[in-house]
């Protein structure tokens, strides 16, 4: 990036940072360096094979921030103050494979994220339209999901709970995630090496030393959930059907909002997901958001960060679908309880990246 165009991208940064704290934000920095070991684990598989990873002699191994939200969340959790809104803007780090100019390592990112609070759809709706209304000459495409539907009907299937855990910690990895469950319900066999491990009379017979951090308790702790897991019932073909529905659909919000009332007819424990939803439609509409032009994807967000456990939402620009998305955003009650050391605390919150909007800008001239 040239000099002008990096004053530029940091003249629209601040320009909206200001925007972010009109809205009642209180503007916060994160250090650039973070310790590595926590957030390695809580970003996901998609940042940590990117994170810039380096060894500091006195703090052990540190990264380069990859986004500010989860410095942001451990601040706020280790204050404690509820509720609170906080705007922030700088740069991010992440190492791209390939030479994709459209993908660099470091770039600014300009967020707003919202702690507490009495009522979750509100502060959905709150987060959407900060990021939307600072951004209303560049006319783009919305979109949402919800995570929470998914996890809802990961948690409802007839199944045993160590098979469930591992739905639920797949969402985010489609490939993996669909190769579970059609093992689960029976339409593959399991892997030809893991079938024969777990045939054995012995596993550790002629298995040479043991070595390793496991210790062999811990491995035939582990065998004996795989065979039960194997030796579990496949799953309903309805169960298997109303997943595939919920990942397939993609129509604008009302009309998804009417399928899956039909579809909870049938799974009743989707029930509470599906209200939610309700409300945070109803909580934008009462914004200004013109709800029949936003899009609802059952799959939404299931290809970005593994924190976000609800809602979920990205603003594209239409005219250009070769870009990232200009904002994105989303819910994360579980990551305050990992940090929180148990407390949880709701909270949501979205990016925007000024390059971005920068090049849609100059691009409509």
């Amino acid at each position: 990036m040239t000099l002008p165009a990096q004053k530029a991208a940091r003249a629209e940064a601040q320009r909206l940072l200001a925007h972010l704290c009109a809205q009642g934000a209180e503007e916060v920095e994160a250090a650039i360096l973070q310790p590595a070991e926590e957030l390695l684990d809580l970003y996901g598989e998609d940042i940590r094979a990117r994170a810039y990873v380096t060894q500091d002699p006195a703090r052990g191994e540190m990264m380069l921030r990859p986004d500010f939200t989860v410095p942001v969340v451990r601040m706020h959790m280790e204050a404690g103050l509820d509720p609170a809104r906080y705007a922030y803007a700088g740069e991010v780090f992440r190492r791209q494979e390939g030479a994709d100019p459209s993908r660099p390592s470091e770039y600014l990112q300009v967020g707003f994220e919202l702690f507490g609070g009495r009522d979750p759809a509100e502060a959905d709706a709150e987060v959407f339209a900060a990021l939307s209304s600072a951004l209303p000459d560049l006319h783009l495409r919305a979109a949402m999901g919800d995570i929470g539907l998914l996890l809802a009907a990961v948690d409802g299937l007839s199944t045993t709970p160590g098979r469930k855990a591992q739905l639920r910690r797949h969402v985010w990895r489609p490939k993996r995630f669909r190769a579970l469950l059609d093992r689960y319900a029976g339409l593959t066999a399991l892997p030809e090496g893991r079938a024969a491990l777990l045939a054995r009379a012995d596993p550790f017979a002629d298995a040479g030393p043991e070595i390793g951090l496991r210790s062999r308790a811990e491995i035939e702790a582990r065998l004996s959930l795989l065979r039960g897991e194997a030796a579990a019932p496949p799953l309903p073909a309805e169960e298997v059907a109303l997943i595939g529905h919920l990942l397939s659909l993609a129509a604008p919000v009302p009309e998804a909002l009417e399928t899956l009332g039909k579809l909870g007819q049938d799974a009743p424990g989707l029930g509470p997901a599906i209200y939610r939803l309700e409300r945070r439609v109803e909580a934008l509409e009462r914004r200004g958001v013109a709800v029949g032009e936003v899009g609802f994807e059952g799959s939404f967000g299931r290809t970005t960060l593994e924190y976000y456990d609800g809602f979920v939402f990205g603003l594209f620009a239409a005219a250009r679908p070769d870009l990232p998305p200009v904002a994105t955003g989303g819910r994360y009650d579980a990551l305050t309880r990992v940090l929180g050391r148990g407390r949880v605390v709701p909270a949501v919150g979205g990016v925007i990246r000024p390059e971005l909007v920068l090049r849609l800008r100059e691009g409509a001239r």
